[in-house]
């Protein structure tokens, strides 16, 4: 019996790979992962949550940037995450851009399936980047929302929170805690 060795993939061929494909995708450790169909309260809350940074950021008036999902995060040589939603700051990326460089806020809303990877793997592999400072787990069965935020001494520290207002310093926005739950 012979065994097939599978090569890891790296971004820029998954990258290359996945144009085209139907559905959304994540490589890790090399290897492409088809997402799962999203239910319909997940997109509500996705939704809710992309929208309440937009208006945050335009609020605050500040030189920052919202992507929903379809935008990769790459992480290293062979792991590109694509969260639900996310915040880079400065100039706007080219239309055609796949990535974003240095997000500065990132958010997952969490689905059965993906709950502990995004708990546990996704919070280290996101801080592994200077640029992120926070990092937003929302759940759609609703509050609390989890934030995780690095502190100028590069410790993360996580706060759990169920109403009220959320600061994201950097890069200078503030939104309320129920607004990531409706989309209207």
């Amino acid at each position: 019996m012979s065994t097939q060795t599978l090569r890891k993939m790296t971004v820029d061929e998954f990258l290359a790979w996945a144009e085209g494909r139907e559905g959304r995708w994540e490589l890790y450790n090399g290897v492409p992962y088809k997402m799962a169909p999203e239910r319909t309260r997940h997109f509500e809350v996705k939704f809710a949550v992309q929208l309440a940074l937009l208006r945050a950021i335009r609020k605050a008036g500040v030189p920052c940037h919202m992507l929903g999902d379809d935008t990769g995060v790459r992480i290293s040589r062979h792991v590109m995450y694509e969260p639900d939603a996310l915040v880079y700051c400065g100039p706007k990326l080219p239309g055609d851009a796949l990535e974003v460089p240095d997000p500065v806020v990132v958010v997952e809303a969490l689905s059965p399936s993906t709950r502990k990877f995004d708990e546990t793997v996704k919070l280290n592999d996101y801080f592994s980047l200077p640029s992120v400072h926070h990092y937003l787990i929302v759940d759609p069965e609703g509050p609390p929302v989890i934030h995780h935020r690095r502190r100028p001494d590069g410790t993360i520290l996580r706060t759990v929170l169920h109403e009220g207002n959320l600061t994201l310093a950097p890069p200078g926005i503030e939104l309320g805690v129920l607004e990531l739950f409706a989309a209207g």
